[in-house]
């Protein structure tokens, strides 16, 4: 639970899971039908990768207490600039996966109130204010909302899960037989690029680690539990999907989930599922509305950003940081609304999973750098460059020009403030 103001195991586990747990994995099965048994292994392959990486920030937790997070981490071992930098292709990453997730919701949403299909950019931002204000009311509000919303979204996976446990032992189907000669690894590379998006967020606890109750103990947990059960029951219940129903049929399907309860349960309760997705979207943007807050006070603490954003009212809540966020956000939302804007908007959609890659990668060679965890800390080098590869040298290459976009910004805090050892 929350305690104190600040996020206790439950909650920090909950942040974990929540983040992880959005909108992606309700989509995820359509995209994943073609690979087959592929997707089952590239599922397994992008959980170990995240489970290792997660246990590389749990373990330069440990070493570097007072780094603060992954930001810190990364300025130990190679300086303040890179760790700018970092920090600012992720908090970009942070931006747009909010305004994603939060136009999800209103898709979802638009099923059962149709009007919101026709103001989808306004309803977005609407969304994005309403849980920015859950935020302002403290950490506490936002963790416990959090807890609620986790246990909420997990409900349609653990159906699913049962419903193909029942499928299985009753012989009503079953899967198509494992063909080692069409696994090949360019399918699990391309299949774990796709699921590598579900997956993102494993480093909220470290990220959040300043709002955390004992993060030396509870940010190892979080992170290792979160990732780990998340991972897992991604596993059983998108595998369960693409392999019980046809292929073509889950390609095809807006709503996977809601098909496979639709035909091995009941129509009525297929309905719910749109309910649950927005439930698990809505709990994802209020994770991650924490996230974007903390990131920038975090690194307006740091002189990596204006001082005036490190200021945090009596409940810990960084509100100036906050409130930017919120409007940066609404912002991208607001070029959705534009046709003309909306190839940018997506294009930049695009970019932030190989965005959010480039903080994995630093942390790692950091670790190797720092010589904590060396031995795992390579296998996240080698996870984070394969994946990376996986999702197209173009995304890839390209998510620099939202590194380049703090450019300015540093070069005005390095002409206006100079820190001695920090640039």
């Amino acid at each position: 639970m929350t305690t104190g103001g600040r996020l206790g195991l439950v909650a920090a586990t909950a942040l974990v899971m929540g983040n992880m747990i959005g909108s992606g994995v309700f989509l995820l099965p359509a995209s994943l039908a073609p690979y087959g048994w592929t997707a089952v292994i590239g599922w397994i392959a992008t959980t170990a990768g995240a489970l290792v990486l997660a246990y590389v920030l749990t373990r330069l937790t440990r070493a570097l207490p007072e780094a603060g997070g992954p930001a810190g981490f990364v300025s130990a071992a190679f300086g303040y600039s890179a760790g700018f930098f970092i920090s600012w292709i992720y908090l970009v990453s942070i931006w747009t996966a909010v305004v994603t997730i939060a136009v999800a919701a209103i898709s979802y949403l638009s099923s059962m109130v149709p009007v919101l299909g026709n103001i989808p950019a306004l309803a977005a931002i609407v969304l994005l204010w309403l849980l920015a204000l859950v935020n302002l009311r403290g950490v506490r509000a936002a963790g416990s909302f959090q807890i609620v919303t986790v246990a909420l979204k997990v409900l349609p996976l653990l159906v699913v899960a049962v419903l193909a446990v029942i499928v299985l032992s009753t012989g009503q189907v079953a899967p198509p037989p494992f063909v080692p000669g069409q696994v090949t690894f360019h399918g699990v590379n391309g299949a774990a690029s796709l699921t590598l998006w579900a997956l993102l967020g494993f480093e909220s606890a470290s990220v959040a680690a300043g709002q955390v109750e004992r993060p030396e103990v509870n940010i190892a947990r979080a992170t290792l539990w979160g990732t780990g059960l998340t991972g897992v029951l991604y596993l059983l219940v998108c595998s369960a999907i693409g392999l019980l129903l046809p292929p073509e049929v889950v390609a095809q399907s807006p709503a996977p989930f809601a098909t496979f309860v639709g035909r091995f349960w009941s129509p009525q309760i297929a309905g719910l599922i749109a309910i649950f997705a927005v439930i698990s979207c809505v709990g994802a943007v209020n994770g991650w509305t924490l996230l974007e807050a903390e990131m920038v006070r975090d690194m307006a603490a740091r002189r990596m950003l204006p001082e005036w954003f490190a200021a945090v009212d009596r409940r810990g809540t960084a509100r100036r940081a906050l409130v930017i966020s919120t409007v940066i956000a609404s912002l991208f939302a607001a070029m959705s609304a534009s046709r003309a804007m909306q190839a940018l908007f997506e294009y930049l959609l695009l970019l932030s999973t190989s965005a959010a890659l480039w903080l994995y990668l630093a942390c790692a060679l950091a670790a190797l750098r720092l010589g904590v965890a060396r031995i795992p800390a390579l296998i996240g080098v080698l996870y984070s460059l394969w994946t990376l590869w996986g999702a197209g040298l173009t995304a890839s290459g390209l998510s620099f020009v939202l590194m380049a976009l703090g450019l300015p910004i540093w070069l005005w805090l390095k002409y206006r403030k100079p820190v001695q050892g920090s640039f």
